[in-house]
């Protein structure tokens, strides 16, 4: 199940990314009733997250908050249930960069909710292998989501 909020004052397709959610979740293998909450903020509140949680100052485009640790199985095991945490968006930064990434706004924000996806799930970019993982797989995704 995936709830998405949006209290950023910003118009955004929110069944778009409900859809994605589900889409990823279901290439990855998760629950189908694993629960996942999307949360759109403003500029002032991902700043005030940003700085809270993660010690930085300014907003921020995402921030992924992991509840019970899920991991996409292995061929040979069941799909994990429980509840996958909360993911945090800033449209209004995800809009400004999107030119820099070389996507739309609305790609960058697609592309956005699957890398906070992957967090939740465990994938990580500090080490240089894990940075390659993690992106190939969130390019991956991106690339069949495109495709469907």
């Amino acid at each position: 199940m995936i709830e998405v909020n949006n209290e950023s004052g910003v118009e955004v397709d929110e069944e778009r990314l409900q859809t994605l959610g589900i889409f990823a979740l279901e290439l990855l293998r998760i629950h189908p009733q694993a629960e996942l909450s999307i949360l759109l903020v403003d500029e002032a509140t991902m700043a005030a997250y940003h700085e809270k949680y993660m010690g930085e100052p300014g907003p921020t485009d995402v921030l992924s908050f992991p509840m019970d640790e899920l991991r996409p199985p292995r061929d040979d095991e069941e799909p994990p249930a429980g509840m996958l945490g909360d993911i945090v968006l800033c449209p209004q930064v995800t809009s400004a960069q999107a030119a820099d990434s070389g996507r739309t706004p609305i790609q960058e924000q697609d592309y956005l909710l699957i890398h906070g996806l992957l967090h939740l799930l465990g994938f990580d970019h500090a080490e240089e292998a894990e940075r390659k993982e993690m992106f190939a797989l969130n390019d991956r995704i991106i690339e069949l989501w495109g495709k469907r």
